[in-house]
This record gives structure tokens, C-alpha cells and sequence, in this order.
């Protein structure tokens, strides 16, 4: 099994031609309002792949959370843990993206502000330590560091997606199987500008000297490096023309946990995450540009 915890959000996206400066105005295009938040994006992403997934999140009494909610069910997703706050609207969030794919993004987290401790541990309350744990930082670190010590304590391995960027407490880094930042997420957590492939060596091995078992730095259309203790590997992203990059790292992390679900040898899970990862980037939305498992390529 595949335990998502993190945030759903309503995407509203519009399409321009560039993204606007400070202060200005451009007119734009088409106009989409999708279902987001990189939590229910990853578990979408994972449940295509054939991943076996439960998401434990929190929505609004609303009209975009009982969208959510049969979302979910539509995508075979186990929604037991999938939480309704009377008190806070639906997380929402407003994208901008330009020709090239390229965005910007602002979120209203509403309800996912509202994800406790107490409701990640129900959640996780069969977890084993043959299943997956997936995080990011939409939701309240509080809960983020009681479902990791959650999913330690009984063995499972976690995933850590370390976005939106945020420091994180020291003592989660050594319970962390895998770290997945972007070159943004990286340098704000090791303090390296990440521009080269030396930065990058150097960010990874500071996530390691951190205490985290391995590490993954996803460099967009360049790849990902992935370190381990015992070796390290630059693995090249195919080649698309991008259309919409909103969700790409929330394709890629959802695919890492069925790979490593499956027990795939990271380098090949990589493999796998970077070209799920690149269709995604040629369609628009976020789970709806989510590839389905016939569509990778077999090694």
C-alpha cells in the first residue's frame, strides 16, 4: 500500500502568452479549473501508475470538496481518511502559465491547514513496514513530523518531497528513505546555490550528512541525480515539447513510490519517475496530465 498524506486543492489555471511582471496585466487564454494540491496530484499519479493508494487529507463542507472526494473515488483511490472540516473552505489554488509551460503559483490552503496530527495518525494507523509513506509540505509540518514517526516506527519507508520549500526540523532527516527537492528546495535546505553539477554533488551530500538514506535533486528537462551512500548517477529526462510543467514533480514523486512499491532498484525507479514525468509536462491540468501505466515506456 501507498499512504498519501498532503493537500487537495482546487487548481484554477489560465494560460498567457508570458507570465506578468510586478504589477501588471496580460491578457491570457484558455481557462481551466482542475482538481490540484501536490498531495491528491501525487496519489492520482500513483493510482494511474497501479499503485495501491490511500489518501488521508482534509477538505471543505463544499462544493470543491465533494468534487474531490469523487475525483478520488473515480481514480480508485481508498478515501477512508479523506477528512471534511466544517470550519474552512476547500484548499485553492491560482496558476499561471506561460507558452513555454513555465508557472506561477498561489495558494489558499484552507481546510489542508486544518490536517492534525491525530487525523494522520488514524490514517495510518494499518500502515506496515512493507508499504510506502509520501509527504510534501503543503499541510502543517506538526503533521508531517507525526505521520513520519508514524511510518518509522513500524519500518515503512518514506518519501519526502520537500515542497513548497521549507526548513525542515533536523531530527525528520534521518528517518527519511528518500528526499526528492527540486534545485530551489535543495538550496534552500543545504544552503548551496544549485546552478552545476558540482552544486548539486555537494547539495546531495549535505542531504546525507543530514542523515537521509538517499537522495534525489530533480532538475527539471536535465533529469535527476540520484546519491546514495554507495554511488551516484545523473539519469536524463527523455526529451518533449512542455506544455504545462504545474505538476511534473508531483508526476514524478507519485511514480517513485510505485517503483519503489514494486521494489525497483532506485536507478531504474528514477528511470521510471522521468519519463512518467515527461508526459506529463506535454498535456495541461495537473491530475488530469497524469499518464496511466501502459504509457511508460518498458526498460
Amino acid at each position: 500500500m501507498i499512504y498519501v498524506v498532503g493537500s487537495s486543492n482546487t487548481d484554477m489555471v489560465v494560460k498567457s502568452e508570458r507570465l506578468p511582471a510586478m504589477g501588471e496585466t496580460v491578457i491570457g487564454g484558455d481557462f481551466l479549473m482542475t482538481p490540484g494540491g501536490k498531495g491528491a496530484n501525487q496519489a492520482v499519479a500513483a493510482a494511474r501508475l497501479g499503485g495501491n493508494v490511500t489518501f488521508i487529507c482534509k477538505v471543505g463542507n463544499d462544493l470543491f470538496g465533494k468534487q474531490a472526494l469523487q475525483q478520488f473515488r473515480q481514480e480508485q483511490i481508498h478515501t477512508d481518511f479523506v477528512f471534511t472540516d466544517d470550519t474552512a473552505p476547500s484548499g485553492v489554488a491560482l496558476i499561471n502559465v506561460d507558452q513555454n509551460g513555465q508557472n506561477c503559483i498561489a495558494v489558499a490552503p484552507g481546510a489542508n491547514n486544518h490536517l492534525t496530527p491525530a487525523d494522520a495518525e488514524l490514517g495510518l494507523v494499518a500502515l506496515s513496514a512493507e508499504d510506502i509513506l509520501l509527504l510534501q509540505l503543503e499541510i502543517p509540518l506538526t503533521t508531517v513530523e507525526t505521520a513520519i514517526a508514524a511510518a518509522h516506527q513500524k519500518g515503512a519507508k518514506i518519501i519526502m518531497n520537500p515542497a513548497p520549500a521549507q526548513n525542515l526540523p533536523a531530527a525528520i532527516y534521518p528517518n527519511i528513505y528518500l528526499i526528492t527537492p527540486n534545485e530551489t528546495e535543495a538550496a534552500l535546505l543545504t544552503g548551496i546555490r544549485v546552478s552545476d553539477h558540482a552544486s548539486v554533488e555537494k547539495a546531495a551530500e549535505i542531504l546525507l550528512a543530514k542523515g537521509c538514506k538517499n537522495v534525489i535533486i530533480t532538475l527539471g528537462s536535465k533529469g535527476a541525480y540520484l546519491r546514495t551512500a554507495e554511488s551516484s548517477a545523473l539519469i536524463a529526462s527523455p526529451k518533449v515539447n512542455a506544455t504545462d510543467t504545474t505538476a511534473a514533480g508531483d508526476c514524478f514523486n507519485g511514480a517513485l513510490a510505485v517503483a519503489l512499491s514494486e521494489n525497483m532498484p532506485l536507478s531504474n525507479a528514477v528511470t521510471f519517475a522521468a519519463s512518467a514525468a515527461a508526459i506529463s509536462v506535454t498535456r495541461m491540468g495537473a491530475q488530469s496530465s497524469m499518464p496511466y501505466r501502459n504509457e511508460i515506456p518498458v526498460n
